[in-house]
This record gives C-alpha cells, sequence and structure tokens, in this order.
C-alpha cells in the first residue's frame, strides 16, 4: 500500500495544526566519537582515541522531537532529574522547539545512554538509570490531565518501561474521558495495562511474547483480533522490520505494508519514528491505514541514519514524491494544483504561459523553450475549442483542444498542459500563482491577464518576442489558397 495523493497533500497541508502530547520516559542519548586503530594491552578491547561528543533527545523525547521536526506542535511530559543531564535534556528539548513539562525528581540521576562510536559502527552502550519512586505518578497524572484541555488531537504514550509509566491504564483513561485517542509504543509483556488505547504499536519480538510464534500473515492477523477483542484496543500495528508492517483495525481491515527501506544503517529510535509520524497522520485527519503508510515511509527513511534521529517535513516529501512521481503532459486544473505544490515545496521555480496554439509552428517551439529556461518546470494554459471560437471567430479551432494539448505535451520543453474554458486564464495563473508568467508579442507586463496574482505573490510577468516569420493566421491563409487553386 502507498499513500493515495489526495491524502499526502491533505497531511502535508495541515501539519502545523497537529499538536501531539508525548508521556513517557525521557532519555539523553550521548554519543563519543573516535578512530580506533590499536587494540589495548590490558584487555582484549578496541582503543577509541575520543575526538568529539554528541547529545540527543532518546526515549520520549526523540518522539516529541520527531514531531516537531515534521512541523507539528509538541509538548512532552516526563521525568528528569536535578542534574547536570536533566539540564542538558532541557535544553536539548527547547533547541528543538518542543514542549516541555517536566516532574523534577531530586536525587535521582537523568536516564542517560552513552555510546561509543567508531567508523560509525557502535563498540559499546553503556546505561545511566536508577529506580523511580512511585511517588511520581500522582504528579504525571494531575501534569497530564491538565494538558487534556482540547488543545492536543492526539496523546502518545512512550513506555520504555524505566518506570514513568507505572499506570498507564489510569492516564488512557484520563484521555478518553477527554475525547483524546491514545497510541501506545509498549514495552511491557503485560499488554492489558494498556486497555483502551486507539492504537498500540509493538515490534514482532514483543508481539511474539504477548501473542506468541505465528506461522504466517493470516495467523498473525487472528491473534491480533484476539487481543483487540480482549483489550478494546482500536488497531494493533505490528512493525516487522525487513518484512514491513501490519495494521489491524478492530473493524475488520487489515494491511500488510511492505518495507520502505532502501537502505538499513541503524535502527535505533526507529519506533519512536513510527508512533511520531502515525500520531501526526491521525492528527492532521488521515484514515489510519494512510497513518500506517507514513508511518512506514518515515522509518525507511530514519533507520538509514546513525543513532536516534528524527525525519524532516523535507525527507518526508521526497519520500512521498519518490513514491508518486510527478505525471508530465495534460493535467486537469486539480492534480496541476497537487503537482505545483509538490514542486515548489522542492524548492522548484514555476513558469506558466498561455495560448490557444491552435497550429504549432517552429515559432511557438523557440517561444516555449525561451519560456522553459526561466525556471524549473514550466506550465501551459491552452483555451478549449470554445473559447478559441470566441476569440478567432468561425473555424477556429483548426485542430481541438485533445489534438492540441497532445502536441503541446510531446515537447521536452513543457512539464504539464492544462486547459481553461473562459477567455481569459487570470482566474488559472491566480490559482496557480507562478514564480513567473510569460507572454509573447507587443504587450506591456501591465496588460498580461493574471499579472496582477503573480505581482501580488511576488513573482515576475516577462515577455518574450515572437520568432519572426510564423504565424498561425498565416499558415491557415495559406493553407486556404492551396485548397482553393
Amino acid at each position: 500500500m502507498t499513500l493515495h495523493r489526495t491524502a499526502t497533500d491533505f497531511l502535508l497541508s495541515r501539519l502545523t495544526d497537529s499538536a501531539i502530547l508525548v508521556v513517557g520516559d525521557l532519555m539523553l542519548d550521548r554519543y563519543w566519537h573516535g578512530d580506533t586503530r590499536r587494540v589495548s594491552p590490558e584487555a582484549p578491547v578496541p582503543v577509541v582515541r575520543v575526538s568529539g561528543s554528541e547529545d540527543r533527545l532518546g526515549g520520549a523525547a526523540n518522539v516529541a522531537r520527531n514531531i516537531a521536526g515534521l512541523g507539528g506542535r509538541a509538548t512532552v511530559v516526563g521525568v528528569a532529574g536535578e542534574d547536570t543531564n536533566g539540564s542538558r535534556l532541557r535544553d536539548l528539548l527547547a533547541e528543538t522547539g518542543v514542549r516541555g513539562e517536566l516532574v523534577a525528581c531530586a536525587g535521582w540521576e537523568t536516564i542517560t545512554k552513552l555510546r561509543v562510536i567508531s567508523r560509525h559502527q557502535q563498540l559499546i552502550r553503556l546505561d545511566f538509570e536508577t529506580p523511580l519512586a512511585d511517588v511520581i505518578t500522582a504528579s504525571l497524572e494531575q501534569r497530564v490531565g491538565g494538558l487534556l484541555d482540547g488543545s492536543h488531537q492526539v496523546m502518545v504514550l512512550s513506555d520504555y518501561a524505566k518506570g514513568v509509566l507505572q499506570d498507564p491504564g489510569a492516564l488512557i483513561a484520563l484521555a478518553r474521558h477527554a475525547g483524546v485517542p491514545v497510541i501506545v509504543d509498549p514495552k511491557r509483556v503485560d499488554l492489558a495495562a494498556y486497555r483502551g488505547a486507539a492504537v498500540i504499536t509493538p515490534n514482532a519480538a514483543e508481539f511474539e511474547a504477548v501473542a506468541g510464534r505465528w506461522s504466517d500473515d493470516a495467523d498473525l492477523e487472528q491473534r491480533a483480533r484476539g487481543l483487540i477483542a480482549e483489550l478494546d484496543f482500536g488497531a494493533i500495528l505490528v512493525t516487522r522490520g525487513e518484512q514491513g508492517m501490519t495494521l489491524v483495525q478492530r473493524d475488520g481491515a487489515c494491511v500488510h505494508l511492505p518495507t520502505m527501506a532502501q537502505e538499513v544503517f541503524d535502527v535505533t529510535g526507529a519506533g519512536d519514528t513510527v508512533v511520531a509520524s502515525l500520531a501526526m497522520g491521525l492528527a492532521s485527519g488521515m484514515e489510519l491505514a494512510d497513518a500506517a503508510a507514513l508511518s512506514n515511509l518515515a522509518a525507511g527513511v530514519v533507520v538509514a541514519k546513525l543513532g536516534t534521529a528524527d525525519v524532516s517535513r523535507q525527507e518526508l516529501q521526497r519520500a512521498l514524491d519518490a513514491q508518486h512521481p510527478d505525471e508530465h503532459g495534460v493535467l486537469a486544473e486539480e492534480d496541476l494544483l497537487r503537482h505545483v505544490a509538490r514542486a515548489r515545496a522542492r524548492g522548484e521555480h514555476i513558469v506558466m504561459t498561455n495560448g490557444c496554439f491552435d497550429i504549432l509552428h517552429p515559432g511557438h517551439v523557440a517561444y516555449l523553450e525561451q519560456a522553459a529556461a526561466l525556471g524549473d518546470r514550466l506550465v501551459v494554459a491552452v483555451n478549449d475549442d470554445a473559447s478559441v471560437g470566441r476569440l478567432k471567430g468561425p473555424g477556429r479551432p483548426v485542430n481541438t483542444l485533445s489534438q492540441r494539448a497532445a502536441v503541446l505535451a510531446g515537447l521536452r520543453s513543457v512539464d504539464w498542459v492544462v486547459p481553461f474554458t473562459e477567455d481569459t486564464p487570470e482566474r488559472l495563473i491566480c490559482s496557480v500563482r507562478p514564480d513567473c508568467l510569460v507572454k509573447g508579442g507587443d504587450y506591456r507586463p501591465e496588460e498580461i491577464a493574471g499579472g496582477d496574482c503573480v505581482r501580488e505573490g511576488g513573482g515576475e510577468v516577462v515577455v518574450l518576442d515572437y520568432v519572426e516569420g510564423f504565424s498561425t493566421t498565416a499558415i491557415i491563409q495559406a493553407l486556404s489558397r492551396d485548397s482553393g487553386a
């Protein structure tokens, strides 16, 4: 399954409207980088000469970071110590644009994972963590309850089994009472703790630990349906590594999504990306199956990176574009506007021109090549047959709209051809708002239909000279004389 083009554009247009509440175990991921040239004389281990270090957000904080990277608004609730690493965690949240609602825990060390990296390979990971006291549960629930005030569309529980989510059921109940769906990234074997969640996202090993080993996809689906019925889940999304994902919904739908990863470099934090993009999809109004396809695509991007990482909106756009390559040729206006939006997201410069193009001649070809050289994409708007007749008189057009459009679309200089029915293309030009509007002839720029809209949008209007010696009217007159002879 790939994302439907309309659903994709809808999501991308509403990313900044998505607000997600993330609750769970916060971590500081620290990386030490260095070269390895020898083995220690003290023990059979490599010696790493540390030359640099890097701190990143981990756990629930990485989920929030992924949401912010996609353009959403993230609020994260968790626990941090009153220590140096806790201060660093808070600083990173602020730098990433994530709102941190953290419960401070005096005398407790902020969870920190230190990875030693050499030549892009992880040599060792050191975990610094101590158990959390039960007293934080009440503070956490109070903090979450105050944030379920209608300002967040989705809540994510990022459970790394470090002690923050001691009673996830209470948080799910709060969210359901507020009408906010809950997505859970589970780590505990007892999935009953997440009863009532809208979606849970176990990986294959986690699902197998609960439901048992399955023999095939049909068996996996059956086991997932059993858990959905037993624990009142809305759906289960099983992430299966190189086998992709399987989404089973309570309404009976089941979708198997093949992996979208082109290269797997590091799976660290991939689950965070999955749950973040899934939440973004649901918050922006996508159907669950489309949101799952989006998360599958995002996971395919992030596993090509080293360590805990996020997926930017631009990276996701490129991955989506790879799924739906731009069509060239004749398009309806609605389809053209979608293609133009995607081209703009890639930073491409849109050029537009218009005309009847009744009999295409070398002058037209040269003019269109000049227009195309002014940008990255050339849109040609073509009068339909009725408007050509009104403008040019009886007997025109000589060639029908479909014939004229097909010939234009066959030119290498032309990306998209779009018909219009009015006598002028002003309305269509104002919808497209090209970066450059081109017209041929002896027009003054202020006389060109649609020019005001283009200039108001920061674009320019350019007048090109027609190539001398070519005229559609002259060609038709010559043909008439030959026919009369």
